[in-house]
């Protein structure tokens, strides 16, 4: 007795001992190591592995079944994953908490992560411009032969950080047949279609492999092998779990249930639909390999589709009932509460090796293609001689996404006795050098004023060591316009540039009164070349002066004079535009400023030059599902100009487009919209219901501004994030003015 009370209380102080070391135990509610009673002696078990299935969105469940296990005390051996079920069960056999995952789960942005590039305020601010240009997401690959679509639907970056963000310290270049607990990772050779299974391959490489969901994700090359989401060869891999010498398997089916005829709709839906008979095939040969002593669990997740992350809490809550459902044959497996708790003790104290600054020796990028490696050393920002951890490299290297056209940035760091050695191996999305955008803008009031513009722009990128680009707008509707800019950085990953330009552009307005009564339309046909000399600041802002030489032609259309009016002016521009908005469709979080000052070189006219200086600034908050943004505008011209309006949607809504008109002008608004639902993260991102309220007007020198002058507005409206852009569906209405309904398509700003 008085042995075994020894041996006991060894043992106890041995897990109070651990804890204090990793206080990583001390979560998800494991059992303190004072409660380890005398029965904690190891008594012989099956050896019980758990299987996960691949499902997107659906794979969520899996965390519910791990805190269910959890709670009945029951112990996970072997861990064999696909797609997101190699995600979850990655974390969980490399020693993550539950809670860690539960948290990463709900904090995570899932429109970033399954979006088509980076998050927005992680873009270079060329890319970021680009946006405002023409905020539509639709894209494609440009060449001779013809247009080729992107080869993911989503960028890598955000699934990458998300995925590093799971795994506990450390663990992220681990090879998995070294981790906590066995654990395959499956995924499938995208050439020959045979089944890959990632034993001693890196963590983080054979989650992110058997996640490369085909049109969602892109493929990843791992061992000279393209790899693609392990779901189209074995969702559900029992055998592979069987062949690591399972006695006991628990599977976890969260596989997408075939589509009904009626929802077959489109080509689309088609397409998936067979995707989905290859998985629910090699599924179905699986559960046949089951035996009467294992465990299939099947969470109820109807409405909740693959790509469905905002429904996270409904998918883990399934899970966790799946496993209730079960119970009596699942505490069949139970162990003792001490046994318990040592065995999630061994599985959280993973060692934690420390991330030491190093000093660096040597960086080098490899060659990719079209793109510099230089430029690539340059604007990653590593340099010869500084210290720098190894999470500080990978960050500089992952920094490199935001150029817009890498595929995948892979990077190796190898430590010697002189110091560390950074090797970045790029990989370039061969489509982004020839990019084509397409958009389409629409304006109505459901009265006199309507406008549509179909508009499309055109990137060539890398077009010598420099990173020169040439960027051509085009636009037919309302407005007719055909502009290009040639942007050449002065040097190699230099922040300096030049930028020449040319465009042509033919359009149409009204002239109102002081009193918003429409006078006159004009047509105005406009050329223009120009040289701005800049420097990007960061990625957030960008300073530029430009010099241009301008022609404009004037017609009074109505009512209608024969003459035109012809005009040349030399004009110089400063601007300073600062952009951090997470997106332009309906931000929550950032800010846009921009700063403009505009004068004639020269004028033959007596008086005051004409000149104009303008000021914007917005900026984005959210609280929980709310989100909206702060607005103020101020501008002013100078030499018996009124070239300055305000009216329309959101610019003191309900009143005619330019109808409040002078020669310096103000305006504020304030705009808030809760989230109450989403678009398929293929075809949009929130839903919301908002309202905004506005104040603003015109004055002059000799009718200065008071509050009482100012005209205020207030509209409701539903907006939608598509790929097209922001969507809106309002009314609006100035007081002691006139109402109006919207539709409106494209930017506001």
């Amino acid at each position: 007795m008085l042995i075994s009370r020894t041996l006991a209380a060894a043992f106890c102080c041995g897990l109070l001992f651990s804890s204090l070391l990793n206080p990583a135990m001390a979560q998800d509610s494991v059992p303190a190591a004072s409660s380890v009673a005398p029965d904690a002696a190891l008594k012989p078990r099956p050896k019980v592995a758990l299987v996960l299935s691949g499902g997107g969105a659906r794979g969520f469940a899996h965390i519910g079944v791990l805190r269910a296990l959890q709670e009945l005390r029951v112990p996970v051996d072997i861990v064999v994953g696909t797609s997101m079920g190699s995600v979850v069960g990655g974390a969980y056999a490399a020693g993550s908490s539950l809670d860690q995952m539960e948290r990463l789960v709900r904090r995570t942005d899932w429109n970033a992560v399954v979006a088509d590039r980076p998050p927005r305020d992680e873009l270079v601010y060329r890319r970021r411009e680009e946006d405002l240009l023409l905020p539509s997401r639709i894209e494609f690959g440009a060449r001779m032969d013809g247009v080729s679509l992107p080869p993911a639907a989503a960028g890598n970056e955000a699934l990458e950080l998300a995925l590093t963000r799971v795994l506990p310290h450390g663990a992220r270049d681990k090879p998995v047949n070294l981790l906590q607990l066995p654990f395959r990772s499956v995924a499938s050779d995208l050439v020959t279609g045979e089944l890959v299974e990632l034993s001693d391959t890196p963590l983080f490489l054979a989650m992110r492999a058997s996640l490369a969901v085909p049109g969602v994700f892109a493929p990843v090359r791992v061992n000279q092998r393209l790899l693609v989401d392990g779901g189209l060869v074995r969702n559900l891999p029992v055998d592979v779990a069987r062949e690591m010498g399972a006695d006991i398997i628990i599977a976890v089916n969260v596989g997408t249930p075939l589509a009904q005829e009626k929802e077959l709709i489109s080509a689309v839906s088609v397409a998936q639909q067979m995707l989905q008979i290859l998985t629910e095939q090699n599924v179905q040969r699986s559960l046949k390999e089951l035996r009467p002593g294992d465990v299939l669990l099947q969470p109820d997740l109807g409405g909740i589709g693959f790509l469905d992350f905002a429904r996270h809490d409904r998918a883990m809550k399934s899970g966790e009932a799946a496993v209730r459902a079960m119970s009596a044959r699942l505490l069949q497996l139970a162990l003792p509460e001490a046994q318990y708790a040592a065995y999630e003790v061994k599985r959280l104290s993973a060692p934690v090796g420390i991330d030491h600054p190093v000093m660096l020796t040597k960086v080098e990028v490899a060659p990719s293609g079209r793109i510099n490696p230089q430029e690539l050393l340059v604007q990653s920002g590593l340099k010869v001689g500084t210290e720098v951890t190894s999470e500080q490299a990978q960050q500089a290297a992952n920094h490199l996404f935001g150029r817009g056209d890498l595929a995948r940035v892979e990077t190796e760091i190898r430590d010697d006795r002189d110091g560390r050695t950074v090797l970045i191996k790029p990989t370039e999305a061969d489509w982004t050098h020839s990019r084509l955008r397409v958009g389409l803008e629409l304006t109505s009031d459901f009265a006199d004023n309507n406008a549509f513009e179909l508009k499309g722009m055109h990137v060539l990128t890398s077009l010598n060591d420099w990173g020169g680009e040439l960027r051509t707008i085009a636009r037919v509707g309302t407005e007719r316009a055909l502009g290009t800019q040639f942007w050449q950085p002065l040097g190699i990953g230099s922040p300096w540039y030049i930028a020449p330009e040319l465009s042509y552009s033919s359009t149409g307005g009204d002239v109102f009164d002081n009193s918003g009564f429409r006078q006159a339309r004009y047509g105005v046909k406009t050329g223009l070349a120009r040289l701005a000399l800049g420097r990007a600041l960061g990625r957030w802002g960008d300073l530029r002066y430009s010099v241009g030489r301008v022609k404009q032609v004037l017609h009074q259309s109505i009512p209608e004079v024969h003459e035109e009016v012809s005009e040349v002016r030399t004009v110089q521009e400063l601007a300073f535009t600062v952009d951090s908005l997470d997106t332009v469709a309906f931000p929550t979080r950032g800010t846009l400023f921009s700063l403009g000052w505009q004068r004639l070189m020269h004028s033959r006219e007596e008086g005051p030059v004409l000149a104009r200086q303008s000021v914007q600034g917005l900026q984005a908050f959210h609280l929980e599902r709310w989100a909206g943004h702060l607005y103020a505008e101020w501008s002013r011209s100078l030499g018996n100009v009124n070239a300055n309006t305000l009216g329309g949607f959101l610019r003191l809504s309900g009143s005619t487009p330019g109808s409040v008109v002078g020669s310096r002008t103000v305006l504020g608004r304030m705009v808030m919209a809760r989230s109450v639902g989403a678009m398929p993260a293929a075809l949009g991102g929130d839903v919301r219901l908002g309202f905004s309220l506005e104040a603003g007007g015109a004055y002059s020198p000799e009718s200065p501004l008071r509050w009482g002058a100012l005209h205020q507005a207030a509209s409701a409206f539903v907006a939608v994030d598509t790929r097209f852009g922001p969507l809106y569906f309002g009314a609006g209405t100035t007081k002691g003015g006139n109402s109006s309904g919207y539709l409106f398509l494209g930017p506001i700003w």
